[in-house]
């Protein structure tokens, strides 16, 4: 199966969601025919646990933690994704930034 574009799944905190749109946008990676910034993003909740070698950007080593961040979503080339992800991860604060790529039949 064929397919051109993928969607961007990034969980972040809610005051990164402008500044990595914007990043992104200057790069033409959120056009849409005659449009741009395009993305959307929803509130989520999450649990995680740095180990002991981790840096947290939130939490404390070995303890699990529960927070609030956003999902940030939009459509790419295919052909982009490594060059996309190296932007996100610019601009990225955490050490583990969560980022899933679907693949989009259209």
């Amino acid at each position: 199966m064929n397919f051109s574009y993928v969607k961007f799944e990034v969980l972040l905190p809610e005051e990164y969601i402008v500044p990595l749109r914007n990043h992104l946008n200057k790069k033409k990676v959120l056009t849409v025919g005659e449009y741009d910034h395009v993305v959307s993003y929803t509130e989520t909740k999450g649990y995680w646990r740095p180990l002991e070698a981790s840096t947290p950007y939130l939490g404390e080593k070995n303890t699990i933690a529960f927070g609030s961040e956003c999902k940030m979503e939009f459509k790419a080339s295919y052909k982009r994704i490594e060059e996309i992800r190296n932007l996100i991860k610019s601009i990225h604060p955490y050490e583990e930034p969560i980022i899933n790529v679907v693949p989009l039949i259209t």
